[in-house]
């Protein structure tokens, strides 16, 4: 197996995790790191045996470098990106894929004309109890889904300045919920609001949507709650599983009752090895640029229903 070369932009709490997976897989070196924050940048250059730029346009030009995660702000996401790409770089970008839903469209278009690899962080798929959950669900061992409810909620966490608690927490349900079902939400009711002073953006919400199939699905995620939450139900005709995404833990109930074991994994290393391999078979990402930009549509669908108090359709209605 070929080792690819790496660069990290943007090493922040999640870009500091990429470089540090990066320098631990034996498929990867990572070349460089760039941050704006001189003493981050600096920390995690050293403990990591690299180098670093402030201005990430000095990795882009390394031109041993064919693989970068962006780990960005998401209002940066667009313009970072389009450069990696200009610059013949593979490029993994952290969710949500961009602000905008045409900032997405057009980053995948590039993508896609200049023959480069565009996957998105949806790290909860690569959860092992997560992936345990759609194993189960496939061979009918809770019979029809009927719904899905998840709550992910905790104490609001500073260094997101950006975007609101829809963007930052329920796009990870939401495309759960997708990857499990595997079909699309056809309509998303939401209600939202902003307690914290400190925040700029919802703080609160809860959602509701319709699948396709008429599967619902109900979501919880806040920044009030002062523990830290991750767990998703799925109802059946012949049962239940929970799944708590921090313990990577699954319980079935029901019918087919049964002690599930999971062997524990790192879920950004599955998700990162994943990419790499995807660029070394020369294969599309196991999470691509589309399913980003479903899921921005969705998010972007349920932050509509709550500014006009309405339902609001997905596919033809923001």
């Amino acid at each position: 197996m070929r080792q690819i070369n790496v660069g990290v932009i943007g090493v922040g709490a999640m870009g500091y995790n990429h470089a540090r997976v990066y320098y631990r897989l034996k498929n990867a070196n990572l070349v460089a790191v760039s941050d704006i924050m001189k003493g981050t940048l600096q920390k995690v250059a050293n403990k990591y045996d690299t180098v670093g730029y402030v201005d990430y346009e000095n990795l882009l030009e390394i031109p041993e470098i064919e693989v970068v995660s962006v780990c960005v702000p998401t209002t940066h996401h667009y313009s970072v990106v389009m450069d990696a790409l200009e610059h013949d770089k593979h490029v993994l970008v952290e969710k949500p894929i961009a602000f905008t839903f045409e900032e997405a469209e057009e980053m995948v278009k590039t993508a896609r004309k200049r023959g480069l690899k565009l996957g998105t962080g949806h790290v909860e798929r690569f959860n092992p109890a997560v992936q345990k959950a759609k194993e189960l669900i496939e061979n009918d061992v809770i019979g029809d889904v009927v719904s899905a409810s998840a709550k992910r909620v905790g104490p609001f966490p500073p260094r997101i300045k950006d975007v609101g608690v829809t963007i930052d927490l329920a796009i990870h349900d939401l495309d759960v919920m997708h990857y499990l079902f595997s079909e699309p939400v056809s309509e998303v009711y939401a209600v939202m609001g902003s307690i914290l002073e400190k925040c700029e953006y919802e703080d609160h919400a809860e959602i509701m949507t319709k699948f396709k199939s008429g599967i619902t699905g109900i979501l919880e995620v806040n920044w009030l709650t002062p523990y830290k939450r991750r767990k998703l139900a799925i109802t059946g005709t012949d049962g239940i599983i929970n799944v708590d995404y921090i313990d990577q833990r699954l319980d079935v109930y029901g019918k087919f009752a049964q002690d599930v074991d999971i062997k524990h994994e790192e879920p950004l290393k599955n998700e990162i090895k994943s990419f790499l391999m995807s660029v070394i078979n020369d294969e599309e990402p196991e999470i691509t640029g589309e399913d980003g930009i479903y899921a921005l549509r969705t998010v972007l669908a349920a932050i509509k229903s709550a500014r006009e108090h309405r339902p609001v359709k997905v596919n033809g209605d923001i």
